[in-house]
């Protein structure tokens, strides 16, 4: 465990030697909230009305709490990484090392965008208070509650990402999965919660991945129950344990094709 923590360290502090690079992305961030900010004003003409149960004040920190986590993966550059280093072979490297490559591919990817997580949630908290003026009311050990499912979110996106990154083992470019499950990500798990889509759409979202790496976290933050907390964590917990698993078989089925063909 020790080895994955030094991983995990070395990213982070890698990371403060780009904080440039942080910033440009933090652009593209602001520039998004402040275009879906004024969008949702202008849907809810009524302050006071509600859609789906949910005010426009909850709307919007929900879209807050959704991008933050989109942005903090940061998933298209992960993948790509894995991607390349599949097609080009650089991942034998890390074969050799003493430790599991997707153990590794974890810890230094979390240790990567730890910064940008801390960044962008202060960033997205300002925005809120200068559209909205007020926070969710949060009591007691509410906040921690939402801040564990949110960390628990991002691992389980991150797991997702190397699933997919790792089936280019398998089909040889993975990027055309990557774009599709951006783009499902986008529509059924960041831009609206899964109250707005129809009934029977509702049913599988709530056993989906949507339900325990974007919505649910968003959805406590809003409008805090400690009994969707304790669903939102069960689900959390399959998926941490579906994705890792996921991550280990095609990673080791892609080992064996390596070593089939000749390394």
């Amino acid at each position: 465990m020790r080895k994955y923590w030094y991983i995990f360290k070395s990213e982070l502090m890698s990371s403060l030697q780009y904080v440039f690079n942080m910033f440009s992305r933090m652009i593209s961030y602001i520039l998004m909230m402040f275009i879906f900010m004024n969008l949702w004003k202008y849907i809810y003409s009524d302050p006071d009305e509600l859609i789906n149960n949910y005010s426009v004040g909850q709307m919007i920190w929900y879209v807050i709490m959704t991008e933050w986590i989109y942005f903090s993966t940061r998933g298209r550059n992960f993948c790509n990484k894995i991607i390349n280093d599949v097609r080009s072979g650089n991942l034998v490297y890390n074969m050799n090392k003493p430790y599991s490559y997707v153990n590794y591919l974890l810890a230094s990817h979390l240790g990567e965008m730890s910064l940008t997580f801390v960044v962008f949630g202060f960033v997205g908290a300002g925005l809120g208070a200068i559209f909205i003026g007020e926070f969710p009311t949060l009591i007691g050990g509410e906040f921690l509650a939402v801040l564990l499912t949110t960390i628990l979110a991002i691992v389980i996106s991150t797991l997702l990402v190397i699933f997919i990154g790792l089936f280019s083992f398998i089909i040889e470019d993975s990027t055309p999965f990557y774009w599709l499950y951006s783009k499902l990500m986008l529509m059924f798990g960041t831009l609206f919660p899964i109250e707005f889509f129809p009934k029977w759409a509702q049913g599988v979202l709530n056993y989906s991945p949507v339900y325990a790496s974007s919505y649910g976290p968003a959805k406590l933050f809003v409008a805090f129950d400690w009994g969707n907390f304790g669903k939102i964590i069960l689900a959390q917990m399959i998926y941490l344990i579906i994705g890792y698993v996921l991550c280990l078989l095609v990673y080791r089925k892609g080992v064996k094709r390596l070593n089939a063909n000749g390394g």
